[in-house]
């Protein structure tokens, strides 16, 4: 038999290079980030777009605010711990909270699907009343529209949010420095698990309930504080993975991760242990990674634990110069490993 030699050869199968869009590119993965800094941040090129923060900061005469926008398309609508509705407020408002700021304001954009039951879209309207006033925010604009039905899958929501940030000290990826500790706000994984198993039937011997929550009381307790937060991050799409690499690969630093401290719930664990899925690359709701000096980690962690959902807040790594990766994980028997986005979908429609 004649032997063909592949030296040279090119993979018949594109491995990154994608001529549609598909599910990868929202999962908070390679994928995603690909399609934002080649296309997007190349269309829309601008200096605190380029920061790729969770807010934007913006300097107004006597005043910085921050803005931002998400947009949610969860199924099911209603799961263990939360819905559409306060997620769509969560999201942004923690979004506001990670660049320091405080959120005031929220433009809420509603397409609904023809034949949506009113008593669920009355259901979803009162959590995002109920979860703006606890937030301390007020939902001042809107739109609303409504698509055939078979083409809105029930709910579709966009908020944007606007805060006034009241530090003159910018939060943000290129505020972290070599030395700095990384904390995490609480056990991670519970809202992607959450999602997956209401959604395809699962059943634990525990439920699990998503984290979702807001995030702004524990942040103002840590900036009034007075502590030097370099920066924070909200760990949703891509998990607290996706979170470390941002960061990283904006502050051109490398983030070294132990994973034995890194906190996973025990039904969570094995639920990925089952699905064949790595926790620290699912989503959450209600969990974010403050990047902050040394010698002021114990003190967050300790204000993270007096508020509800910090209960299990710690200390998971450290920041290093740039060296060959952006992001190591020490294993708990001791060794390293490069810690890469996935390039896949792992939970689709989370958020």
């Amino acid at each position: 038999m004649k032997r063909v030699s592949l030296e040279g050869a090119v993979c018949p199968i594109p491995l990154d290079r994608y001529t549609v869009v598909t599910m990868a590119h929202g999962g908070g993965g390679r994928l995603m980030n690909d399609l934002i800094g080649e296309m997007f941040l190349t269309a829309f090129d601008d200096p605190e777009l380029r920061e790729r923060h969770d807010a934007a900061l913006i300097d107004l005469p006597g005043r910085r605010i921050a803005m931002t926008t998400d947009s949610f398309v969860v199924s099911p609508l209603f799961f263990p711990g939360g819905d559409i509705g306060c997620l769509g407020v969560y999201g942004t408002v923690n979004d506001l909270a990670m660049a320091g700021a405080r959120p005031l304001w929220l433009s809420l954009g509603l397409i609904l699907e023809e034949g949506l039951s009113m008593k669920i879209l009355w259901e979803v309207v009162r959590s995002i009343r109920s979860a703006a006033d606890e937030s301390g925010v007020a939902v001042v604009t809107g739109d609303t529209k409504v698509v055939e039905n078979g083409k809105g899958d029930g709910i579709y929501l966009n908020t944007t949010g606007i805060g006034v940030v009241d530090s003159g000290k910018r939060i943000g990826p290129a505020s972290v420095r070599e030395g700095d500790v990384l904390i995490v706000s609480g056990d991670i994984g519970r809202h992607g698990i959450a999602i997956m198993a209401t959604r395809e039937g699962l059943e634990f011997e525990t439920k699990i309930v998503s984290d979702c929550a807001s995030l702004v009381n524990p942040v103002r307790a840590l900036l009034d504080d007075g502590l030097d937060i370099h920066c924070m991050r909200d760990m949703t799409r891509g998990g607290l993975g996706a979170a470390v690499h941002e960061i990283a690969g904006t502050s051109a630093s490398t983030f070294v991760l132990d994973e034995k401290s890194i906190p996973v719930n025990e039904q969570v664990q094995g639920a990925c242990e089952m699905l064949g899925l790595d926790a620290i690359h699912i989503a959450n709701e209600g969990r974010f990674l403050i990047v902050l000096p040394a010698g002021q980690g114990d003190r967050a962690i300790e204000i993270l634990r007096s508020h509800p959902g910090g209960e299990e807040a710690c200390m998971v790594g450290h920041v290093l110069p740039r060296g060959c990766a952006s992001v190591v994980m020490k294993t708990e028997i001791g060794m390293e490993r490069i810690v890469d986005l996935p390039s896949g979908e792992q939970l689709p429609r989370i958020c």
